[in-house]
């Protein structure tokens, strides 16, 4: 019997494996699932005045949020290249595309807050211009100082506790065993990656959202470090537990009405759309 007020999961209409997890979880859960057929939501989609919770990518995920008022909260812009030093083990600045295609020196760049082009190590301008000609100057994009990754962890954390965890990378490469359907690491580091994840939490208190995802790793030489922090609203899974994932995804979305003082610095900015 499905509880009373239960919320609606709303999936986007390309469905890969971390959707149909988050889904089996929600409707294990007592929710109502729901699948867009395309990305312009049609009216009544949802029933009205019952919570709305959003998984899927960002496009998905602010068209879904302008058409049902909701408030998507993701970690700023500037968390990471904030975050003290120790935990990053790196340097960390928050630029733009333009500050970023005159960075003199070999960088990693990434955008800040979605995918518009490749998060790599680019070693000129013009490698950079290759792949975002066409993109914003004022992008913001985060640019770091090139390591090596000798693992990497994806963490799941509600409330500044870790509740679900998983290797994901290994040297750049996914560990994920077919045969087996694991997702592979030695002995004690995932308990490791999880009490580092678990002291940056401690740490950084209410420098992020309630619900949020927690990238954690290994650097060669360096130790644990943060990798970055993402929107649990549209982080897959890897192989942490879709039920207890479920839950921090939930706690990723609001109805922007109901937007608390402590949260209202965690929303995602609104698009506008024109049809």
């Amino acid at each position: 019997m499905r509880p009373e007020n239960a919320p609606t999961l709303l999936l986007p209409p390309r469905i890969n494996d971390d959707t149909r997890a988050i889904e089996s979880a929600a409707r294990d859960a007592g929710y109502t699932v729901v699948a867009a057929p395309g990305y312009r939501l049609p009216l009544g989609l949802v029933e009205k005045n019952v919570p709305v919770i959003v998984y899927g990518d960002p496009m998905f995920g602010d068209l879904a949020a302008l058409s049902l008022d909701l408030a998507l909260l993701e970690p700023p812009d500037y968390w990471l290249p904030r975050l003290e030093e120790k935990w990053r083990k790196r340097h960390v600045s928050l630029s733009t595309l333009a500050g970023a295609r005159s960075v003199p020196e070999t960088a990693f760049i990434k955008p800040a807050a979605d995918k518009s082009f490749p998060a790599r190590v680019y070693e000129s301008a013009a490698q950079l211009a290759a792949v975002a000609g066409d993109v914003p100057d004022d992008l913001p994009v985060l640019v770091s100082k090139p390591v090596t990754w000798d693992a990497e962890y994806r963490v799941f954390a509600l409330a500044g506790k870790v509740v679900a965890a998983s290797p994901y990378y290994r040297r750049g490469k996914l560990v994920y065993i077919e045969t087996s359907r694991k997702w592979d690491a030695p002995p004690g580091e995932l308990a490791e990656a999880t009490e580092f994840a678990a002291e940056v939490l401690a740490a950084t208190g209410d420098t992020l959202p309630s619900g949020v995802v927690l990238d954690v790793g290994l650097i060669a030489g360096q130790g644990w470090a943060v990798v970055e922090a993402n929107p649990a609203w549209a982080s897959g899974l890897y192989g942490c537990a879709p039920p207890y994932a479920l839950t921090v995804v939930a706690a990723s979305v609001r109805a922007r009405a109901d937007l608390t003082p402590e949260e209202t610095p965690f929303a995602r900015a609104g698009i506008a759309v024109e049809w």
